[in-house]
């Protein structure tokens, strides 16, 4: 059996930069109007000629690209390459299936792998190097020292004033006795200076801990002891919040910073302003040289349960959460970003802000998000990119029409969390020519991202290659979390259309693909799986359900854990969110499941955000009946006034979950689907007949 062959010619148009699109009748509309080349025979040597310049060319090319691949992943990935293309022609039987798989989703491939090994390129210069993240920023205040850096509130600030602040931070704690691997928690409002300060204390090998703005009392003070903080910096904003927990934190000294000129702070106080004004600015050396490999940061985990968890972010992890986002959607430096996210997070302070600490592109950085204002700022501070998270996308849709929403410069938006029931509505609405959604965890070792505006997916992994980078969709315990595996022991890859938890091989000798998990090792353990594909092997667990499609697109299914079972059926609580919450008009709206005694499975229950009382329960009965299966619709609602948000903006549950449907523990108003099929009033008389029996689901 021989592998068909396309002509050189039919690749000489495909610009695999330009996207999916361009790719469309490439190579296959030239190969059915190409000649046959065994018919050469007898033609003009010219031609014959030809023939061969296009066989050599197209063994070069194969040549080059194995080689490169040889390189960047080694020679066992590239033998797994051609191992896995071999099988999966076969199993296919060559027939038209594998070949419509090809037509469709090379293009997609292509494009992501040269992107892939472009950044892994830059990278490896780096590595090379030993570089830290404040000399790769020293590059770029050397060459457009007065260019915009960021821009805050109106104020501009250039790469020389953004590297003068931070010098002036790497002098003021040298001098307080700081060096190579201490670290110093900071927790401060989103604005320049609070990228300046960690930029300025990787200058020294100092490890900075991103604390979270809304942490208090024993969360906060977690927060600082368990990255052994030598140091605490804080934004005058937080004083009241620092007062309440200053006497659980031991030696840990107090470094107080207003933007505003002030007389005097705390006792136990050192007034940082006051330090600063009088440090030098210019770049003090390190105790011992800062390299690629050093930590960076700690950021923590944003969760809905449970303590926050500092991850290890070190210098090498930095580029790739900021350079592998930029490659793979097709970012450029002469972009400017717009973000509104908290920059103590991943999303914000990585992956946009990076795109001016790495890339030297202008970044505008809002204090807080603002509905309102989201898109008056894009179009006043001119911006071509914008970013979202979580719910941000739905508050969007809910605000009332303006000019703005489509007379912004906008080339693409990119984040996580845009739900596939609001995808085309939001689009359409706010003109939005691409959106690149993004999938991955501050602790992880493995993102993806959509690179060609497919409607609803988070990533793709390749269906002619799937070895090619190295993630896996699992089987899994969908309440449990737990893989499933087979006889040898091993886990079980997913079909198209099986949910699975998203995993990514451990590679220790690969800084991409080693995991580096937590601060806490006892924490890290949980996160990783053991003899994944072959014994030995070990592979980090995401925690989150997603499903591939017949092409490898990827889709966000749930949380492991959040999923119920009811009337023999998996409810997935976040599709059963997006749904319920489009039919309230954008409302907050969180489900999860609970318990009936005697009942098996879990009953789905809703608590949707009414402040002014304006909800219609018999217009959301009706559409919940003809937008979801029976088994899916919510049997209880809860009508609350808030629900928590995390940082990013992710809705917290487990409280409401835990409360479940008793009217004497809940005061907020209950309802429950009556038998004919409205929402009714659960009053106590109600839940007694429920739990006895007389009312059934």
């Amino acid at each position: 059996m021989s592998v068909p062959q396309i002509p050189a010619e039919s690749f000489q148009s495909c610009d695999v930069e330009k996207g999916i699109e361009d790719y469309k009748g490439c190579g296959v509309k030239k190969l059915n109007n190409c000649e046959d080349i065994n018919s050469s025979a007898g033609k003009p040597v010219r031609h014959v000629l030809t023939v061969v310049l296009k066989r050599v060319a197209l063994v070069v090319l194969a040549a080059l690209v194995i080689s490169t691949l040889w390189y960047f992943l080694g020679w066992m990935i590239v033998i797994e390459i051609i191992i896995v293309a071999i099988v999966a022609f076969l199993a296919a039987g060559g027939g038209y299936k594998w070949l419509i798989v090809l037509y469709k989703t090379l293009p997609r491939d292509l494009t992501a792998l040269q992107r892939y090994l472009r950044f892994l390129w830059s990278v490896r210069n780096l590595k090379k190097k030993d570089m830290s993240i404040g000399e790769v920023f020293a590059q770029h205040v050397e060459k457009r020292p007065n260019d915009i850096c960021f821009i805050f509130e109106d104020k501009e600030w250039t790469f020389a004033q953004v590297d003068e602040f931070s010098n002036r931070v790497a002098n003021v704690f040298k001098a307080q006795g700081l060096k190579n691997g201490d670290a110093v928690a900071l927790m401060m409002d989103n604005r320049p200076e609070f990228l300046c300060f960690w930029l300025g204390l990787s200058k020294l090998g100092v490890v900075t801990a991103l604390i979270n703005t809304n942490l208090r009392q024993s969360s906060l003070a977690h927060s600082i002891s368990v990255a052994s903080s030598k140091a605490f910096i804080y934004s005058s904003l937080y004083s009241e919040a620092v007062n309440e927990v200053s006497s659980s934190l031991g030696s840990v000294r107090l470094f107080n910073w207003s933007s505003k000129p002030r007389s005097s702070v705390g006792a136990n106080e050192i007034n940082l302003e006051v330090l600063l004004k009088d440090a030098a600015t210019t770049v003090p050396s390190p105790s011992t040289k800062v390299g690629f490999n050093d930590k960076l940061l700690y950021i923590y985990t944003s969760g809905t349960t449970g303590l926050p968890k500092a991850a290890v972010i070190t210098h090498c992890r930095y580029v790739f959460l900021a350079g592998a986002i930029h490659y793979q959607v097709g970012f450029s430096c002469k972009d400017r970003y717009y973000t509104p996210l908290p920059l103590y997070h991943t999303a914000g302070g990585a992956m946009a802000a990076g795109q001016a600490v790495v890339y030297g592109s202008t970044v505008v950085i809002r204090s807080k998000f603002s509905a309102s204002n989201y898109f008056a700022d894009i179009v006043k501070y001119n911006c071509t990119v914008g970013q979202y998270i979580g719910e941000m996308c739905r508050y969007l849709l809910s605000t009332p029409p303006r000019p703005e929403d489509k007379s912004h410069n906008l080339r693409m938006i990119f984040g996580n969390g845009l739900r596939p029931q609001i995808w085309r509505e939001f689009v359409e609405r706010f003109n939005i020519p691409k959106v690149a959604e993004f999938y991955g965890a501050t602790e992880g070792n493995a993102n993806i991202a959509n690179i060609d505006n497919k409607e609803g997916a988070i990533g793709f992994v390749s269906r002619l290659v799937p070895s090619i980078y190295p993630i896996s969709i699992i089987r899994v315990d969908q309440k449990t979390g737990e893989p499933l595996r087979n006889e040898q022991g091993l886990c079980m890859v997913c079909k198209p259309d099986e949910p699975g938890v998203f995993i990514g091989k451990i590679i220790p000798t690969n800084p991409a693909r080693a995991f580096l998990g937590y601060v806490n090792e006892k924490e890290s353990k949980k996160k990783i799986v053991h003899d994944v594909f072959t014994k030995g092997d070990s592979a980090f667990l995401s925690g989150d359900l997603l499903v591939m499609d017949e092409w490898g697109y990827l889709y966000f299914k749930d949380r492991t854990g959040d999923t119920f079972r009811w009337k023999g059926e998996n409810v997935s609580t976040s599709e059963v969110e997006g749904i319920v919450s489009n039919h309230v008009n954008y409302k907050d709206c969180v489900v999860y499941g609970v318990e009936i005694p005697n009942c098996e499975g879990r009953a789905g229950m809703a608590a949707i955000v009414d402040e002014h009382k304006e909800l219609d329960l018999a217009a959301l009965a009706q559409g919940l009946m003809k937008a979801l299966p029976a088994y899916a619709r919510p049997v209880f609602l809860r009508i609350v006034e808030t629900v928590e948000l995390t940082g990013t903006y992710k809705l917290k549950k487990l409280d409401l979950q835990k409360e479940g449907f008793d009217p004497e523990v809940i005061k907020d108003q209950l309802f429950y689907l009556s038998s004919n099929g409205v929402y009714e009033l659960l009053t106590l008389e109600v839940y007694k007949k429920i739990l006895e029996g007389v009312i059934r689901f």
